[in-house]
């Protein structure tokens, strides 16, 4: 986006919500791929606390259903609880969001679809994915994120005299890239592939400010928390065209703990109630929401143990400490623990160090030279994922 530095991009609604809120600089996924990062957001814990350690195939059986979500915090607090957009947590009738606390769901449940056919296209039989309450529906050449705003500012006209929560969760910039032909032509002098990526990405930007106008049509601006996030760091596959997407001066992608993989944008929005147009460099994570929007929210918590912290004293206030001394990271055989300046990044035998303020692309491993805070790190890991498995 503009607000975190693009230069060739196009994203008014986006920029807007930075500027009517608070936007960070150092906020961390929960995992570099879709299923386990979600499982961060949605449960304030980190992805192996929650069950869910990969993304969730057409056979498995997906974020287990003893988790309390967030949505099951918010419904039990007197809220309507909607889901709409992609889920890609599970498939089964526990698993599914009616299962996990959302009074209502659209979407689809898998990973990722073709926006217009709303087809799951991988490998084996392609497999239709489209779903209202559990039950599946035909949408045939309607544009998903099209779909997405209609159910959403559907949702909000029957639910704006009562306390609701939307987790509104878009299927794009995700591949198959499909930017509006507008926006395709606007940005056809952009090298490839990035000028797909910029076109779908204004695209998406388009019908979030359609979304942020349906709140602000039914009067509840100010009477709205909007947080956005995004799930992981762009993709270099090839059915990305193996790339499009910019981390700026981070190392790394979908599917790494480098910092292009888990550093995402991330901001929050509560006109009149807390700061606008700031900037927080603590370092936070996708785990945080949960107790976050609790404490806003004045939802007193359950007592299920949660990884997350509030953030509302860093939202309030650029010199309070950072929310975590320390965080934890697993992907695949990659492990990773960030500690202040420190992050250390272990596969396999290979031992990275890397001081972050100072090395934004993680180029220099700095693992031989300081060895005693390697070993430390080391321990700090060992002893976390030993209490976890």
């Amino acid at each position: 986006m503009n607000c975190y530095g693009a230069k060739d991009l196009v994203t008014p609604h986006m920029d807007r919500l930075a500027q009517r809120g608070v936007r960070f600089t150092q906020f961390y996924s929960a995992a570099p791929v879709c299923s386990p990062s979600r499982v961060g957001l949605l449960t304030g814990r980190t992805p192996q606390h929650g069950g869910l350690s990969g993304n969730v195939g057409l056979e498995a059986e997906g974020m287990p259903s003893s988790q309390v979500t967030i949505a099951e915090e918010f419904k039990r607090a007197g809220y309507n609880t909607a889901h709409i957009g992609k889920w890609h947590l599970g498939h089964h009738p526990e698993t599914i969001p009616n299962g996990q606390g959302f009074d209502y769901s659209f979407g689809h449940l898998v990973g990722c679809i073709d926006n217009y056919s709303h087809f799951f296209y991988w490998s084996g039989p392609n497999k239709h994915d489209l779903w209202r309450n559990g039950k599946e529906i035909f949408c045939n050449g309607k544009f998903f994120p099209e779909l997405m705003v209609n159910e959403a500012s559907d949702f909000i006209e029957q639910n704006k005299n009562d306390p609701f929560l939307i987790y509104f969760a878009m299927n794009t910039p995700h591949y198959p890239y499909q930017g509006s032909p507008e926006w395709l032509e606007h940005y056809q002098d952009l090298p490839y592939p990035r000028n797909l990526y910029a076109a779908f990405l204004s695209t998406m930007d388009e019908y979030i400010g359609q979304l942020l106008k349906k709140v602000d049509d039914a009067g509840l601006t100010e009477n709205t928390i909007i947080v956005f996030q995004s799930d992981h760091g762009a993709s270099q596959e090839v059915r990305a065209h193996s790339g499009g997407g910019n981390a700026g001066p981070h190392r790394g992608a979908k599917f790494s703990l480098y910092e292009g993989g888990i550093r995402v944008p991330a901001m929050i929005s509560w006109p009149g109630k807390i700061p606008e147009n700031v900037v927080r460099n603590q370092v936070a994570t996708g785990c945080d929401w949960y107790p976050t929007l609790m404490e806003l929210c004045e939802i007193p918590p359950s007592d299920h143990p949660l990884d997350g912290r509030s953030l509302l004293p860093i939202i309030l206030s650029e010199k309070a400490p950072t929310a975590h001394q320390r965080f934890h990271w697993k992907s695949g055989q990659a492990i990773a623990v960030r500690e202040g300046r420190w992050k250390l990044i272990m596969t396999g035998k290979r031992v990275e160090l890397y001081d972050l303020p100072n090395d934004l692309g993680e180029a220099q491993n700095l693992a031989e030279k300081f060895p005693e805070i390697v070993k430390r790190l080391q321990e700090e890991s060992q002893s976390y994922w030993r209490r976890i498995d």
